[in-house]
């Protein structure tokens, strides 16, 4: 497999990290532990996680796993039962994917746009940036979106083309009929589209606005209603607890839904602070998703998760989190809307970064894969002992999580807590593989049973009790 290693960071980047903490002290953030973990990662899982008093201090943990990338014939490891091997290399930061009908597989090579002027954070974000940096992401954007074909079904793509190009960080993608959607960070744009092309030439049109400007949260998901007639587009907060003021966070930490037909959007729902992954639930037709939660008060706060998306339904952001546990940060306080907010379903625990999130539908995997959801856990950037950097199952019973999560793709961190890949996008595809979407590997992963049969029931590695270390 060819090396997918991260380039050498720039001089400049590389003293900056090194900083000791007295330094970094001027800035208003910390690149030191502060050892706050107080709870094993477990009980940050489920649906009645353990929340702690929140532990806020000056300085923010900041703690990233430097990335290194994979070196040669280096790959995650899968559970057992499983086997994994790459469907695609040499990519540029691969973050999101979506399979057309023919089973030509989209892939979002995508990074966050640069700050408008006087939007960047000042000296905090400057060495926040450098931090992030490390952590495989603040590279030049690539902006297009690159189409993998595995004509023969081996599980290699042996076709990369550049599918569409010169976008606007591009993330969320749908098909409906004939018209490719893509959200940009700015936009929702609509391309004609014919079934077996390998790229679109033709100029798009703009169906509709999408909230930018600073974008602290720059990606937006997209999902299409099952009748075509509506999009459904996850836009994060502009901060981590309303910082800026509420007036940029204006259509902003919500599910907006978009009319095609006419380009018209509005809230579905929000309080929901960054809401990345989306799906229905083959269940029951539920909008499903998963969501990564603030950051700043403690290790063990505030966990990510998944949950069902009801219309017109808040879920607290930033005045509360997990129903009516108030975030003093947040001011004015709107004891209002701590009230009436909806608690989530489930818990993915406290800073792993669950970005990626689709549906099982069926046992291609395994019987222990048949009902439940994936989930792509990017990693932790703000806990002492780092966190995610794998990919999970949640087990779902008529409709509803039933289970402990079990490991699906590990060993993103190296023996030495160096970050190899992190996981984003995952994608259940129509053969019946996971793709999993690798940032700073800049790979597509293909997860399928070992020797091409399904494993026995309940495979993973469950994840521990109460008490066991991660």
């Amino acid at each position: 497999m060819p090396s997918t290693s991260v380039p050498s960071r720039h001089p400049v980047a590389t003293r900056a990290l090194v900083i000791p903490c007295l330094l970094v002290l001027a800035f208003g953030v910390a690149a030191c532990d502060q050892a706050t973990t107080t709870l094993p990662e477990s009980a940050g899982y489920g649906p009645d996680p353990q929340l702690p008093e929140p532990n806020s201090s000056l300085l923010p943990t900041l703690k990233v796993a430097e990335a290194i990338g994979w070196k040669e014939g280096a790959q995650p490891t899968p559970a057992s039962g499983l086997q994994a091997k790459a469907f695609a290399t040499g990519l540029a930061h691969p973050r999101w994917l979506y399979e057309l009908p023919n089973g030509d597989v989209l892939v979002a090579e995508t990074d966050a746009p640069p700050k408008p002027e006087g939007k960047s954070g000042g000296l905090r974000g400057w060495v926040q940036g450098l931090f992030m940096e490390k952590a495989g992401s603040k590279t030049p954007s690539a902006n297009r979106i690159s189409l993998l074909r595995d004509a023969d079904g081996d599980g290699t793509a042996e076709t990369k083309t550049v599918f569409l190009e010169n976008l606007t960080s591009p993330f969320g993608m749908a098909l409906i009929g004939d018209r490719f959607y893509v959200a940009n960070a700015d936009a929702i744009m609509r391309f004609p589209y014919q079934e077996g092309a390998t790229q679109i030439t033709a100029p798009g049109e703009k169906l509709a606005d999408l909230p930018a400007g600073r974008n602290h949260h720059w990606t937006k998901s997209l999902l299409a209603s099952p009748d075509g007639s509506k999009l459904y587009v996850g836009v994060g907060s502009n901060s981590n607890v309303a910082e800026n003021g509420m007036a940029e966070e204006e259509n902003r930490a919500a599910v907006l839904e978009v009319d095609v037909a006419s380009g018209a959007s509005r809230v579905f729902a929000s309080g929901l602070r960054n809401p990345v992954g989306i799906d229905w639930n083959p269940a029951n037709g539920e909008l499903w998703v998963s969501v990564n939660e603030r950051d700043e008060i403690g290790d063990d706060l505030v966990p990510d998760y998944m949950t069902s998306v009801k219309e017109g339904g808040f879920y607290g952001w930033p005045y509360s989190y997990y129903g009516q546990h108030v975030d003093e940060r947040a001011e004015p306080a709107k004891p209002d809307l701590v009230a009436k907010a909806i608690k989530p379903d489930y818990a993915l625990g406290s800073h792993t970064a669950s970005l990626g999130f689709t549906f099982a539908d069926g046992p291609a995997l395994g019987e222990g894969f048949a009902s439940g959801a994936f989930i792509g856990q990017h990693g932790s950037w703000n806990r002492s002992k780092p966190v995610g950097y794998r990919v999970i199952f949640v087990p779902f019973t008529d409709g509803r999580p039933s289970g402990t999560p079990q490991e699906v793709l590990t060993g993103f961190l190296d023996s030495e807590g160096k970050a190899q890949g992190r996981p984003v996008g995952v994608l259940v595809d129509t053969r019946g593989g996971l793709l999993v979407a690798d940032d700073v590997g800049n790979a597509v992963w293909r997860v399928t049973p070992a020797g091409g049969a399904a494993p026995a029931p309940a495979t993973g590695t469950a994840a521990p009790a109460p008490g066991e270390a991660m």
